[in-house]
């Protein structure tokens, strides 16, 4: 009889104590892309007042010659990785292409794009314009040669 009391105790603490483990870790963004669950865009974001943060570049890998090309999915999370380092808010304008073999990889997906950070309620009421991110089809090799770093 103790014994079978000792170990209901035993396995109630267990789940009391393991239940934070077991708890998933739900980030909340300031704005989401429902279909990729991360805030980045192909598009501008034009009912929201903005800076620009940096230029984002990133690329996926193919693991091996017969590895299916990444999916959006990916890249996407890809490009929300670097920008979320540089405390942005989200990625707009953001294109990718074909995969491409290169002497490292069997296949590398590119993807640029623009990370922002939504200008703050005060910065608003204090007048701080926002800023228009650049469209696609004007990025330059030269806009991305400084991409994922926070200007100085």
């Amino acid at each position: 009889m103790k014994f079978g009391h000792l170990a209901a105790i035993g396995f109630l603490a267990t789940a009391v104590l393991s239940a934070p483990v077991i708890a998933k870790d739900e980030q909340a963004y300031v704005v989401v892309n429902e279909e990729m669950s991360v805030p980045v865009f192909p598009y501008d974001i034009t009912d929201r007042p903005y800076v620009v943060v940096a230029p984002i570049k990133a690329g996926v890998r193919k693991a091996t010659i017969f590895s299916k090309e990444p999916s959006q999915q990916k890249i996407y999370n890809e490009v929300w990785e670097k920008a979320e380092k540089l405390d942005a808010d989200a990625v707009v304008n953001v294109t990718y292409g074909d995969a491409h073999m290169t002497a490292m990889s069997w296949g590398k997906t590119n993807a640029l794009g623009i990370a922002i950070r939504f200008l703050t309620e005060e910065e608003i009421v204090s007048g701080k314009a926002g800023e228009t991110a650049p469209d696609p089809s004007t990025y330059t090799k030269e806009m991305f040669k400084k991409a994922n770093k926070r200007p100085k």
